[in-house]
């Protein structure tokens, strides 16, 4: 299905080409005074150093063309040479019908999709997930159900810390606490138990303890070194403590993210790719391209064009170790081999652009990606706190996300039981389902590549631009829906009417815009511009509600009409939330 504004633009290139005139002057955009019109053309302005014409005596031209078209209430060429568009309520009318009556409400999928993997977790293993991970967690989610929704196939990758020094040093640090068990016995030969010898609550508290450690003993940091060597090596009884460690932490990881309603088609990690390594080093050094200097394995990667520095990329360190750049080149190598995609996308902290500056053409130099595979970097801005710096716990250290969550759900439960608009009973749940809205709507909002204030009391009002305040209206029309229904009516076979006050075209208007939206939302990767639009509808609809009798109206078609746009806007609202990755309660 056509775009509204495609279909506008259509009829008034003809129009210009009819009236003697180049078609490529009938651009329309949106009014910039939605007081005087809904759409406008300046290409009569355009058009008349090449013809040596008065604007307003094309836009006259032009307009006369357009005197019997049905798409047009009003064509009017107004000084010094704009044309002002204003739409046929009939035209509207059926635009949202056929929207209405669409499977995706006039949203075409894409022409060429592509294969898309989609990395965007980036947690470590035995670690808790901070706010730190919000971010990445809350875009790439979004991004991976627009791209979808697209008809892309996006796959997501969580892309786990799950190798290096931090195994070295929970293994020395078990083995501190617990010398008896059987995986530090070199001789065992038998099973290793299946249940891991630690809970998640006690792995959690041992890395921290034993890092901190590492950094004052330095004997205990060698032992902790030489278990990761040992590690790596294949030492049996350390795999088998590190696969408690991966089966431990990825459960518990799995049911945090599940809070956020995020989730991975792979859950692969660092420990993947490491036999993809050495291959790929010898590569590099056989080819020429990578050198050693002062020991250490290099690829230089600046360019002519940099305006400002770009160092080497280092592969290995002068003591052999591997590092992040060489596991992330080793993951696009393995992403290559077993799944060919046609752009690997990364959600990733925006200070870590150089990295990837320097992985991605190096990438490219060692013939690592086709030529036509794109590799892209979204660099998202720091979550703060009403200070301004990075966002904390009361004592000053990082928040963990479990906790966060749970502070965001109590507030929206205490506000949701003041409100006593639902039974308590239904409380907890709804408060999980609005305050999850409140944490991805106050993210998703906000440009991604901008900083920005983590404001709870903002964030979790119902009033203003926040994810309650868009739930709070998608639940408004399910409200007026289900008494609609109450009153022994059926949803089935309804027909838009065209508008009959301002207030209704208005919100025709708005929800016209629904199949432009996704698709350049997720052309610009700008989860931002979905909200955006629906606090537009929103806002748009709780005016018309304020102004309409619907459930009042006599007028019995007048009626039915009213409830085919709700059921709309509610269809509307609910798809582009989920595609943000919330949804809306029954009731609030």
């Amino acid at each position: 299905m056509k775009k509204i504004i495609d279909l506008i633009d259509q009829e008034m290139t003809a129009a210009f080409e009819k009236a003697g005139y180049e078609a490529s002057y009938g651009k329309v955009t949106l009014s910039n005074r939605p007081d005087l019109c809904e759409y406008q053309c300046n290409g009569a302005m355009a058009a008349a150093k090449t013809y040596r014409k008065a604007p307003i005596m094309i836009a006259k031209d032009v307009t006369a063309q357009l005197a019997s078209c049905p798409l047009f209430a009003s064509v009017e060429a107004v000084n010094p040479g704009f044309i002002n568009i204003r739409l046929a309520g009939e035209f509207l009318a059926e635009y949202m019908n056929q929207m209405a009556g669409s499977q995706r409400m006039g949203v075409e999928k894409t022409d060429s999709p592509k294969k898309i993997i989609l990395d965007y977790g980036g947690p470590n293993v035995a670690k808790p997930l901070h706010v730190g991970h919000l971010r990445s967690a809350i875009i790439g989610e979004s991004l991976k159900r627009m791209g979808r929704y697209m008809g892309h196939e996006v796959i997501g990758d969580v892309h786990l810390g799950d190798w290096g020094l931090q195994m070295g040093l929970i293994i020395t640090e078990l083995q501190e606490r617990k010398p008896e068990l059987v995986y530090f016995q070199e001789d065992y030969e038998g099973e290793y138990p299946e249940e891991a010898p630690f809970t998640i609550g006690e792995l959690e508290e041992i890395y921290p303890a034993a890092s901190a450690r590492s950094k004052e003993d330095e004997e205990y940091r060698n032992r902790a070194l030489e278990a990761t060597h040992q590690l790596q090596m294949g030492r049996r009884g350390y795999r088998a403590l590190w696969n408690h460690i991966l089966q431990v932490s990825v459960t518990d990881l799995k049911k945090n993210y599940a809070r956020l309603n995020v989730e991975f088609d792979l859950w692969k990690g660092e420990s993947d790719v490491q036999e993809y390594i050495p291959g790929m080093v010898k590569e590099l050094t056989d080819s020429g391209l990578a050198y050693e200097d002062q020991g250490a394995i290099v690829v230089d990667v600046k360019e002519e064009t940099d305006t400002k520095e770009v160092p080497p990329c280092m592969i290995l360190k002068s003591d052999g170790a591997a590092l992040y750049t060489t596991t992330d080149l080793a993951t696009i190598v393995e992403r290559m081999k077993l799944y060919h995609p046609d752009e690997i996308l990364y959600v990733v902290d925006k200070r870590q652009e150089m990295h990837f500056v320097q992985v991605f053409r190096c990438a490219r130099k060692a013939g690592m990606v086709e030529e036509d595979t794109k590799l892209s970097f979204l660099g998202f801005g720091t979550m703060n706190g009403k200070d301004g710096k990075p966002f904390k716990t009361r004592e000053g250290g990082v928040m963990r996300l479990e906790n966060l969550i749970r502070e965001i759900n109590e507030e929206m439960y205490r506000k949701i039981v003041d409100n006593r608009s639902i039974k308590e009973k239904d409380a907890r749940a709804t408060a999980e389902t609005v305050g999850l809205s409140a944490i991805k709507y106050g993210d998703l909002s906000n440009q991604a590549s901008k900083d920005y204030v983590f404001d709870m009391d903002r964030f979790t009002s119902f009033e203003g631009n926040t994810g309650p305040y868009i739930l709070y209206t998608t639940v408004r029309i399910k409200s007026i829906l289900a008494k609609y229904r109450e009153e022994g009516n059926s949803l089935e076979d309804l027909k838009i009417l065209p508008f009959a006050q301002d207030s209704e075209k208005a919100l025709m208007l708005e929800t016209a815009k629904f199949n432009g939206v996704i698709a350049n939302a997720f052309e610009d990767k700008a989860p931002h511009k979905i909200c955006s639009y629906i606090y537009e509808l929103a806002n748009a609809f709780n005016r018309f509600y304020h102004e309409t009798r619907i459930l009042g109206e006599e007028n019995q078609d007048r009626k039915r009409s009213l409830i085919a746009l709700l059921i709309l806007v509610r269809d509307v609202l609910e798809t582009c939330i989920d595609v943000l990755g919330f949804s809306a309660p029954e009731k609030m």
